[in-house]
């Protein structure tokens, strides 16, 4: 059978108690580990978001990225930049920043991955 992209197998992990029990780097940036993987998370406005810790391209520690004057996600590497809402490569090299659901519930902020290892 054909697997939907819809159909992959996600699990909620907790990550903190909220979202200022996170590390907060100078950057805007906090990193953290969920289900034995580290996922980063950003502020966006008023809304959190929480994104791959490597990117896409070669690798790099997002963490240790910036936001340009736009708001975009800069890799500490190569400089190509992502919208950390979306995922979207918008230097145009075509990469894809992987993006993950948040949710609070009860006293966790709580991040969704997919099933299957550190690179799923």
């Amino acid at each position: 059978p054909i697997l939907n992209v819809t159909d992959k197998k996600t699990e909620w992990h907790r990550i903190a108690p909220d979202a200022e029990a996170l590390a907060w780097r100078g950057n805007g940036i906090a990193l953290a580990e969920a289900g034995g993987r580290r996922v980063c998370l950003a502020r966006v406005g008023d809304v959190l978001r929480a994104f791959a810790a490597a990117c896409p391209h070669a690798g790099a520690a997002l963490a240790e990225g910036w936001f340009d004057a736009r708001g975009h996600l800069a890799c500490p590497l190569h400089k190509y930049r992502f919208d950390v809402c979306n995922g979207r490569n918008v230097s145009g090299e075509g990469y894809h920043l992987k993006t993950y659901p948040l949710r609070t519930t009860g006293d966790s902020l709580e991040v969704e991955l997919p099933e299957g290892g550190p690179f799923a």
